[in-house]
């Protein structure tokens, strides 16, 4: 069976994908693995049977099999280990992606989130530090930390903060223009896909909560 990700029927960011269900579908797209959508309303989430799923009553949910997951980091680390393509090969570059994938969760959103400049200066500036030249952190090879950092700083492409830093408008740039993230971010909603290669063969599909 495959997994079910459910999203905002009506995004409150007018569909430009800056919401977390966007990283689900993003990191199910560079893996190759069909999956279906599933749409849901703001009052849909108070419901109880939505909150069975989601405690907290928010997006996204990740349902495959018996399995169900939030929070998109989890998500996204199960999806990564769980299909392969998004982890390297080597027991060290795998452990170092998994690390950038919690340092954009636990270190560079909350600084986004507290609205505090000068902090959020610094953790850039650190941050393109590391980076340095390099197209992703592991180098060449596009990994799960790559695709959670450039989700946690794609908010910021058009604002003066991230302007400031050539290194992380190139790298949230590059990011955006992966064949996958593009895949994810223009998928219509309430459709099923039958490829998560391609766009072709999709059929609308209802999903009752």
């Amino acid at each position: 069976m495959n997994p079910v990700v459910s999203v905002f029927r009506h995004p409150p960011d007018g569909g430009r994908g800056y919401h977390r269900d966007t990283r689900v579908r993003w990191a199910l797209e560079e893996v190759g693995q069909p999956y279906s959508l599933r749409y849901v309303t703001f009052s849909e989430m108070r419901r109880p049977d939505y909150m069975q799923l989601q405690p907290f009553g928010q997006m996204p949910v990740y349902q495959e099999g018996d399995l169900t997951l939030f929070e998109s980091g989890a998500i996204v680390l199960h999806i990564a280990q769980r299909f392969a393509g998004l982890l390297p090969g080597g027991p060290d570059a795998r452990s170092r992606s998994i690390m950038w994938m919690f340092a954009a969760v636990n270190t560079i959103e909350p600084c986004i989130a507290s609205g505090s400049v000068g902090y959020l200066e610094q953790r850039l500036q650190q941050l393109a530090l590391v980076l340095g030249e390099k197209t992703w952190f592991e180098g060449e090879d596009f990994s799960v930390g790559d695709l959670m950092m450039v989700s946690v700083l794609r908010p910021l492409k058009d604002s003066d903060i991230l302007k400031q830093s050539r290194r992380l408008q190139n790298y949230v740039a590059c990011g955006e223009e992966r064949e996958a993230f593009q895949r994810a971010l223009n998928a219509p909603p309430s459709v099923r896909r039958t490829s998560g290669r391609s766009d072709e063969n999709l059929s609308v599909e209802n999903f009752a909560l």
